[in-house]
């Protein structure tokens, strides 16, 4: 039986395939692909949707693999109806797809500190979605509130409480939306914040395989939280060092391939399917369990249907 979806103001496409939407360059069809026009448009859409139709949220796909198979669900894209960068004072409010380096630069220039999203792939949504955080800061430190759009149509504000940020996770029901976030940002000195900025992406580019088709980090630290940056930093629980340990650096299946210079960052080498790349991850994982006894968890979110042979 043919779906029938409800009318939009913005754009909505049957069987799109998504792999040119993931930085990995991987994956088959949703079985339809809708981009809002605005928060209207979006609580309208998911009001009207059959209750039985699963529904995704996508940002810009650059922490995660979609299956060969593709999705048997609306992925919900955001797009430049919901990338504002508002300043109030120290309050900043951002659109869900809003870049997070563009965060990081814009509110800089105004002397607020959100400088730790500048070297973190994706935008905000993903970020405050997945507490994304480097060199010891995290969202959660800077998070006020969010706005989502529950799977029944309805926009509500969220606290961070009701998230519940933990490492790498937060408790946003299924199929609701987030639309954007606010943060209270640090007041900092703006030619010191671009200097730290500039100081990131320079030792990003030198550890991390940032010509190449990644995901960012594959696997979560065992630590439990990421690099702290500093001078003391301890480098045993994390996942770069268990998987080079467990002599993995460089290894590869298919056209997937764990990098040469940063082996927790899983590279599409050219031809990869999603299926190559999960098929290393969940190796990489048997090995370094036997190599370390320690149970490595993706970071890297795996969505979708494998593909029927």
């Amino acid at each position: 039986m043919t779906q029938t979806y409800p009318p939009v103001r913005g754009t909505l496409t049957e069987n799109r395939p998504l792999n040119d939407l993931t930085w990995l360059r991987v994956g088959g069809p949703a079985d339809a692909l809708f981009q809002p026009a605005d928060v209207d448009d979006l609580a309208g859409f998911l009001r009207e949707l059959d209750v039985s139709v699963d529904v995704f949220p996508m940002g810009v796909g650059s922490n995660l693999i979609v299956r060969d198979g593709g999705i048997r669900a609306v992925v919900i894209r955001m797009g430049r109806g919901f990338n504002n960068i508002d300043i109030d004072g120290t309050r900043v409010t951002a659109g869900v797809a809003a870049l997070d380096a563009h965060v990081a630069r814009k509110t800089a220039a105004e002397g607020l500190d959100l400088t730790f999203l500048r070297t973190i792939p994706g935008a905000i949504g993903g970020a405050v979605r997945m507490n994304a955080g480097c060199y010891g800061s995290y969202v959660a430190d800077v998070f006020v509130s969010a706005k989502a759009v529950t799977r029944a149509g309805e926009v509500v504000m969220l606290s961070a409480e009701d998230l519940n940020f933990r490492y790498r996770q937060t408790d946003l029901p299924e199929g609701w939306v987030l639309v954007e976030a606010t943060f209270e940002a640090p007041r900092g000195d703006a030619d010191v914040l671009a200097t730290r900025m500039d100081d990131q992406i320079a030792k990003r580019d030198a550890t991390q395989p940032t010509k190449e088709r990644s995901a960012g980090s594959t696997f979560r630290n065992p630590a439990g939280f990421s690099s702290t940056g500093q001078a003391d930093d301890s480098h045993d629980l994390k996942a770069w060092k268990v998987i080079d340990d467990a002599g993995l650096r460089g290894f590869s299946i298919g056209g997937a391939q764990m990098s040469e210079k940063h082996p927790n960052f899983m590279i599409n080498t050219g031809g990869a399917t999603a299926a190559d790349l999960e098929k290393l991850g969940e190796e990489v994982r048997k090995r370094v369990f036997k190599s370390s006894g320690l149970t490595l968890e993706w970071e890297i979110m795996r969505i979708g249907e494998p593909d029927v042979e």
